[in-house]
């Protein structure tokens, strides 16, 4: 067998064909146009969807009026409903829920539904509440808290009307909010002779003359169509004679 010389070696390695010359990689380019123009999408994407998101979540937790309250109520939890609305600017001036009202007293009515503005409240100072005995007969089935009634005395038809009393029927509150109505009983417990605590609201220094013009007679009470109809505190209706009612006087 034949050794390849060096030349035979050469001249085979001249005739094989040299590959393509290699390119240098190129690093990438941090500031590519397309590569900046993409980041800035997908950051102005994020953005106006955060706007979005935030400005339709934009609300604030409020107290609304559970139901129909009249003015002089003295608020307590029940009377409340917590609800998220979204009032921008003028959301100051409600009643966020992280406020406890409960004690205030309504300085107008509220209907049920309605957003309670800070305005609405004033301090409960020279109120107190007075509890009234009526008979369940003489007190509509549907008496209820936040309703305005007026308080009539009646004289006992066995006992009669004399000059103390004033008459057979007295107005004595007009007017008056209700607090509470306690003593129903259920089912054959209820009857119209069962004796009701109706309890309003009357200012302290009225307390007097509330019972004085009462003066032990029977209370019959009526509810007034709606909690606006009244002034802005409950009137207490002069005691005395009833109107038209002729004055006692000796008899011939």
């Amino acid at each position: 067998m034949s050794v390849p010389t060096a030349a035979a070696t050469a001249a085979r390695t001249d005739a094989v064909p040299g590959g393509p010359a290699p390119r240098r990689v190129r690093p990438p380019r941090w500031l590519d146009l397309r590569l900046v123009l993409g980041v800035l999408l997908v950051l102005g994407s994020v953005l106006i969807g955060a706007r979005v998101v935030s400005s339709a979540d934009a609300t604030v937790p409020v107290w609304s009026a559970a139901g129909d309250l009249a003015a002089g109520t003295v608020l307590a939890e029940d009377d409340l409903v917590a609800v998220s609305v979204r009032l921008d600017d003028v959301a100051g001036s409600y009643l966020a829920t992280s406020t406890r009202p409960g004690g205030r007293v309504l300085a107008r009515a509220v209907r049920a539904g309605e957003l309670l503005p800070r305005s609405v409240l004033e301090e409960s100072s020279g109120q107190v509440q007075l509890a009234l005995p009526v008979q369940a007969g003489y007190v509509p089935p549907a008496l209820a808290r936040g309703q305005l009634i007026d308080v009539y005395a009646v004289a006992d038809p066995a006992v009669g009307a004399d000059a103390a009393t004033g008459g057979d029927v007295d107005l004595v509150l007009s007017g008056a909010p209700v607090q509470a109505v306690t003593g129903r009983g259920e089912g054959v417990l209820s009857t119209s002779s069962t004796t009701l605590q109706v309890v309003v609201a009357v200012g302290a220094q009225e307390t007097p003359r509330v019972l004085a013009a009462i003066g032990g007679r029977g209370l019959v009470v009526v509810v007034r169509s709606s909690v606006d109809s009244a002034p802005a505190g409950p009137a207490l209706a002069p005691a005395g004679p009833a109107a038209g009612a002729a004055p006692a006087g000796p008899t011939g």
